[in-house]
Order: structure tokens, then sequence, then C-alpha cells
């Protein structure tokens, strides 16, 4: 996993991104990015998810060391491990952007091509 000292960096790097690998995943992420902490109550109300499909991928979150949790009392609290996750997202999200507009514009420049098919346009 992250912690084994003997793999190459390339391969822990890919096993923190296999820790992101899922939608839900990310969205809790995104959450928890938006606050110091939030209640495990807040993340199933935000995400829809069932309680024992979140448990699961925060236990996969947990594992990769991207969040940590805290009991107070009989409320759990989920927080970032590490601030940069969030910059990660925040890069993700740019790099996202730029690459559908890219698509949008080569959709665009597609569209202004003369049809195959002898017909106008």
């Amino acid at each position: 996993m992250l912690t084994d000292a003997s793999a190459p960096l390339y391969e822990v790097k890919a096993n923190l991104f296999k820790g992101l690998s899922h939608p839900a995943r990310i969205r809790v992420l995104e959450i928890l990015s938006t606050a110091e902490e939030v209640p495990v109550a807040e993340l199933l109300a935000d995400t829809g998810l069932e309680a024992s499909n979140l448990s699961q991928h925060l236990a996969v979150l947990k594992r990769f060391m991207l969040v940590t949790a805290q009991r107070r009392g009989s409320l759990v609290y989920y927080r970032l491990a590490h601030p940069e996750v969030a910059e990660l997202l925040r890069v993700a999200r740019t790099l996202l952007a730029t690459m559908l507009q890219d698509s949008r514009d080569r959709l665009a420049g597609a569209e202004e091509l003369p049809r195959l098919d002898g017909g106008a346009r």
C-alpha cells in the first residue's frame, strides 16, 4: 500500500490514485474539503449513500491515509488527513475543466468542416 518503503515511488503514487478511484470517494473528499471536520450523519445526507456503502468507502479512504476519524461519544467525525488532498481535488477540477474546454473547441471546429456526404453545411 502507501507505506511500503521498498516500492518504487510510481507504484506508491498509483496506490494513492486507487484510493481516489471511485466517484463516491471523490464526493466524500470534496465534502470534507469544505469543512474542518464532518460527522458521518452529514456525509450520509450529502452523499445519499447507504450507511454500509459509505462505511466501506470511508474504510478505503482511511486505508489509503486520505482521511482520519475521531469518535466523540456516539458520533464519528471525519476530516482530511492532509490539506494537500483538497488542493489535489482543486487541481483535478481545473485540469478537467481545461480538458473539457479543449474538447468543446475541437467539437466546434469539427462542426465547421464540410460534410462528407456531399450535403451542404
